[in-house]
């Protein structure tokens, strides 16, 4: 099931990209 672990790779990168950007820049949000 590739598109399975292209999917959760993905995710996974987004929500680390996310907590830097968060961490970084909180006032965004």
């Amino acid at each position: 099931m590739i598109v399975i672990e292209l999917l959760a790779a993905a995710l996974g990168v987004a929500a680390i990209i996310y907590l830097v950007v968060a961490l970084i820049a909180p006032e965004r949000f």
